[in-house]
């Protein structure tokens, strides 16, 4: 019987993991398995932090020799999964830094499961969670910190350039220096496409939008925005057909299909932000607990982590459809914890 078993292995479930396993409730992290399926879903272990170059506002990191630090904090056989550093390379990276969160949580004594929760039956308590090994565990209470995954277009050159000039996260890497004073492009017309391609107004010299259809999908006040902001260009009525760019540069431009069938054109652009949406990783909670239109899960009381199930909490992306951020999800794991520690004591003792 365990305390409390973590779902997840991004910022939001090793940070609460170092909360837990500080309360001394022994914390089981269940953090995914590498394989095929998951390689294809973009859900590795990890989780989209992971995936991400330099990171920029994660507090605490300014620039200096990160690479010294790393090979003090990190074991050897985690030290050999994270790509080479370059000496002149000041900045963290996104794989570092949830691999710090890790080596943390593992110092006050996290355990960790590499398996894949694929089932759980949450009718009665225990609480059960089912594991692609074959494996079942009964718990007390639950995390849930699976996260979310970024929507992509599916284009080839898009896995070929991602992180170099492609992403899915303006707020996240629009303050880069190969985006700032050049143009970039935004692929989306919801709101969170529109927000983003406001938001690189501050560094990128021109902001292409561009969009599938002739109107936007975003609230009329944020598109009346965009409309009216002389570094935003909208492109109506184009998809992108192939990102374009080499090696060396990374991105360097977009090859753009229109939809109603005009003759294909190219823009020149230093980064492609792609803003069509995320899928949270819940699909194994359906029918389990109360998941909103879009699948993400809900949660009933302001400012905590509780569900609609009692004893299981939820943090970071797979829960927020808003922020989206590495420090919310960290923060979020945080109170997870707090509230699993507290349950514990009041309702369980």
């Amino acid at each position: 019987m365990e305390n409390v078993i973590i779902i997840g292995s991004g910022p939001a479930a090793w940070t609460a993991a170092i909360y837990a396993a500080r309360a001394s409730l022994e914390p089981l992290v269940i953090e995914g398995d590498i394989t095929q399926e998951n390689q294809e879903k973009r859900t590795l272990p990890m989780g989209q932090l992971a995936l991400t170059a330099e990171v920029e506002n994660f507090p605490g990191f300014p620039p200096g020799n990160i690479t010294e630090y790393l090979h003090s904090a990190l074991p050897s056989d985690r030290l050999g999964m994270l790509a080479p550093r370059d000496l002149h390379e000041t900045m963290i990276f996104g794989a570092e830094i949830v691999e710090l969160i890790r080596a943390q949580a593992v110092h006050f004594g996290t355990r960790i499961m590499t398996s894949d929760v694929v089932d759980a039956d949450f009718t009665d308590t225990p609480l059960k969670l089912v594991c692609s090994d074959g494996k079942t565990y009964d718990t007390k209470t639950v995390i849930v910190a699976t996260g979310a995954s970024a929507n992509y277009l599916g284009l080839p050159s898009e896995d070929r350039f991602k992180n170099r000039g492609v992403s899915a996260c303006a707020v996240c890497d629009g303050g880069l220096p190969r985006y700032r004073n050049t143009p970039v492009a935004v692929v989306g017309g919801g709101d969170a496409a529109v927000e983003e391609a406001l938001y690189l107004t501050k560094t990128a010299s021109k902001v292409y939008l561009i969009h599938r259809r002739d109107e936007l999908r975003a609230s009329k006040i944020i598109a009346q925005r965009a409309a009216e902001h002389p570094k935003i260009e909208i492109l109506w009525n184009t998809i992108p057909k192939e990102i374009l760019g080499n090696d060396q540069e990374g991105v360097t431009g977009v090859l753009l299909q229109s939809t109603p069938g005009l003759p294909d054109k190219e823009i020149a652009v230093s980064g492609v932000f792609v803003a069509i949406g995320h899928t949270p990783n819940a699909k194994f909670l359906r029918g389990k607990i109360d998941l909103t239109d879009k699948g993400y899960i809900v949660r009933p009381i302001p400012f905590r982590s509780n569900t609609s199930v009692s004893g299981v909490f939820a943090a970071g992306d797979v829960a927020d459809d808003y922020y989206r951020q590495a420090n919310t999800a960290a923060a979020a794991g945080c109170m997870a914890a707090i509230d699993a520690e507290r349950y514990l004591a009041n309702c369980i003792g």
